[in-house]
């Protein structure tokens, strides 16, 4: 007689295993423990075999009799069920192994070395926050376009969309690391070309040139710690990146070859980057080891020296002074670059000087130093032509 679910739910534990039989070879096999699993009974190849079909009551009674159709079924063309069962179960492991989230950390430790910590983080919560829970347990070699584009779209209708442009790049990155470790055939993501609102490009506020004499000014009036005006005019003097100037060591300035060497590990591009100071530069120096030069940080943080200056101090002071939306301590870069290009410094040189990214893996193991003797005298016209801006501004 077949079984019904409440003859399993109510099969009583014995001192010894016991089989409840279903039909056609599916029974319960009830153990002293209290244990209740499904096995099937078959013959293959003249002999007698045993499949497991799960324990109960993960298994149902109707799940069970449906594994057994389906062995059934697998006897009827020739096949072992016991051979069909591994075989599904390695294909699982594999698409699991081969899921868009374990190829896509796998792609991202492998990157995260170029990158400083905390764009490496940002990256990382990208793909968290946004892909995986759409698309992170999916074996990558079967999504396709539309897949991507929908969860792109959540992120587009957020109103997000330099963050849409990032994460559709680091998917597209994903895809063809897939490729080139055969996990997948295609990478879907140029595919969308035209399908998603492009963000409008913004750039960094600068001062022109002729903004600057007023700045100046403004800069020697504003009412402000020793250290935040100092901080300022080192900025414009060097135009390094602010996170750059805030986590400047004293062990990283060389006063005796003038230079500041910023370790690559908090370079945004992981590569040593030299800076030629300035008269004028080491002098603003000087004038800050009478407030910091006891710290490990060239601006620590007026609260917790042990600490580096707030990304906020040098935007907040900007703002005081009046340069909201109008100039930004990243915008200093482009001011510098815009008026050495103008006064007939080679591209090359500006570039090595802005430490951008070289390409070139070779010449990139090498280049901190490339061009420094043109890079030192352009350093030294650059600060003798902010002096020069200064002895000019309005009385």
């Amino acid at each position: 007689m077949p079984l019904s679910d409440a003859k399993v739910r109510n099969a009583k534990v014995k001192e010894k295993p016991y089989k409840i039989a279903d039909f056609e070879g599916l029974y319960l096999l009830v153990s002293p423990t209290g244990s209740k699993c499904w096995r099937f009974k078959y013959r293959f190849a003249g002999k007698e075999k045993l499949l497991a079909l799960g324990m109960y009551p993960d298994v149902s009674l109707v799940e069970a009799r449906e594994q057994c159709a389906q062995a059934r079924k697998a006897l009827a063309t020739g096949n072992d069920p016991s051979d069909v069962k591994r075989e599904a179960i390695w294909m699982a492991q594999i698409k699991g192994e081969n899921s868009f989230e374990t190829v896509a950390r796998e792609w991202y430790a492998k990157q995260k070395h170029r990158w400083v910590e905390s764009y490496s983080k940002k990256m990382l919560a990208r793909l968290e926050n946004h892909v995986f829970k759409k698309l992170g347990g999916r074996p990558i070699a079967d999504i396709k376009a539309p897949e991507v584009l929908a969860m792109l779209r959540v992120i587009e209708g957020n109103g997000t969309l330099e963050t849409v442009r990032i994460v559709k790049q680091m998917c597209g990155q994903v895809f063809m690391y897939a490729i080139a470790t055969s996990r997948a055939e295609r990478n879907p993501v140029p595919n969308l070309q035209g399908a998603l609102k492009t963000p409008i490009g913004k750039h960094h506020a600068y001062l022109k040139a002729d903004e600057l004499p007023a700045y100046l000014e403004r800069l020697e009036a504003y009412q402000s710690t020793p250290q935040i005006k100092l901080a300022l005019k080192f900025l414009l003097l060097t135009f390094v990146r602010t996170i750059e100037l805030r986590t400047a060591r004293w062990a990283d300035i060389d006063f005796d070859k003038a230079e500041w060497r910023i370790p690559a590990e908090r370079m945004k591009m992981k590569e040593l980057h030299l800076v030629p100071l300035s008269h004028q530069a080491i002098a603003v120096l000087r004038e800050l080891q009478k407030y910091s030069g006891h710290w490990q940080w060239v601006f620590p943080s007026p609260h917790r020296p042990i600490n580096f200056m707030n990304e906020n101090a040098l935007i907040n002071a900007l703002h005081r002074m009046g340069y909201k939306s109008k100039a930004t301590g990243h915008g200093f870069r482009a001011t510098a670059s815009t008026i050495l290009n103008e006064h007939g410094f080679a591209p090359d040189v500006i570039e090595r000087q802005l430490a951008h990214s070289e390409r070139n893996g070779v010449r990139r193991a090498y280049n901190h130093a490339e061009y420094l003797l043109e890079r030192r005298k352009m350093m030294q016209w650059w600060a003798d032509y902010l002096d020069g801006v200064e002895k000019t501004r309005p009385s």
